[in-house]
């Protein structure tokens, strides 16, 4: 009985037996992805993270087994999407478009989620904050708003991208700098502040140059400086805030990750995608015409810029009279 089991057990047998187990269950043979990926933008359709997300979306489109969809979920500054991305089950099916504020808002009390929440893929952008208005503002110098600040406190009013964004600190170091008031008006994100400058619900915003830069070439808006190290060469007649003797540079800078103890082969995967996307010149190209600079980190060196970022938010928020 025995004999004939194991003749049976043939070595076609075996084989069929394998193949059995291994292909039963093709969920199960198959590696990540399996299924579309959100790509998680925390803010509304149209500001410089949720454009850096559909560029790297449709860059990735033809170099990875799975469409990245797109999906926006704005509110609280942004943390509302950071958390739906923090939160979710770590498998990669949720990748979270990250940004500076994401370093600030913890410390701002409007929300606990951080970059420790995260394993960092890659960051491909970094824009500096501006100082733009109105084309036909009576202003055409820093030194003419700040004058103007001065003498009306309070009356120059600013539009940001939300309570603890990136754009929001600016303006509020922009005033300690100064030792001028500002009145800060929080927005759901980029385009909306621009859109609240552009309708003169306010008399300027401090959101990152991308933002603004079709506008400004368009004649609707004029930078009166930018919060770099050195001037555009595409705005090479605006001066850095530095040049006017205001020490601050500012950036802006936007990325991928996903939640804490993802996989490290799902992890890695993300990482190979990033790094072939990052090297494709269209995509180099696509970033240059839609005014986002690019920037790239791979994993680990972005996950040092989070952390050396991070330490220096800590001394700089306390300093600032910044409200929720």
């Amino acid at each position: 009985m025995i004999s004939r089991t194991l003749a049976a057990f043939s070595p076609l047998a075996s084989l069929a037996f394998s193949s059995l187990i291994l292909f039963g269950n093709p969920a199960a043979a198959q590696s990540y992805p399996v299924k579309p990926v959100e790509l998680v933008v925390a803010f509304q359709p149209g500001g410089g993270v949720d454009s850096m997300a559909r560029i790297f979306a449709e860059a990735a489109r033809p170099l990875f087994p799975q469409p990245l969809v797109v999906v926006n979920k704005p509110g609280a500054s942004g943390s509302i999407g950071l958390a739906y991305v923090a939160t979710a089950p770590a498998d990669g099916y949720k990748v979270a478009m990250v940004f500076a504020e994401l370093l600030t808002i913890p410390l701002l009390g409007i929300n606990k989620v951080n970059h420790e929440d995260f394993q960092p893929i890659a960051k491909f952008a970094s824009d500096p904050s501006t100082l733009t208005v109105r084309a036909d503002a009576p202003w055409s110098t820093i030194e003419e708003f700040i004058a103007y600040a001065k003498a009306n406190p309070g009356k120059a009013s600013i539009s940001n991208a939300g309570n603890g964004s990136i754009s929001h600190i600016s303006g509020a170091a922009l005033g300690q700098k100064a030792g001028v008031q500002f009145t800060h008006v929080p927005y759901q994100g980029s385009a909306p502040a621009v859109q609240g400058l552009m309708g003169g619900q306010v008399s300027a915003t401090t959101v990152n140059y991308s933002v603004v830069s079709a506008q400004i070439t368009g004649g609707k808006l004029k930078m009166l400086a930018s919060m770099s190290d050195k001037r555009f060469a595409a705005f090479d007649k605006v001066p850095t805030l530095k040049e006017r003797g205001i020490d601050l540079s500012v950036d802006v800078w936007r990325g991928i990750a996903v939640a804490k103890n993802t996989p490290k082969e799902t992890v890695d995967s993300l990482r190979a995608l990033a790094g072939k996307v990052a090297r494709e010149p269209a995509l180099q190209e696509t970033l240059r015409k839609q005014n986002l600079t690019y920037a790239y980190e791979d994993s680990e060196e972005f996950a040092r810029t989070m952390a050396r970022e991070s330490e220096r938010f800590k001394q700089i928020i306390p300093q600032l009279d910044i409200k929720n």
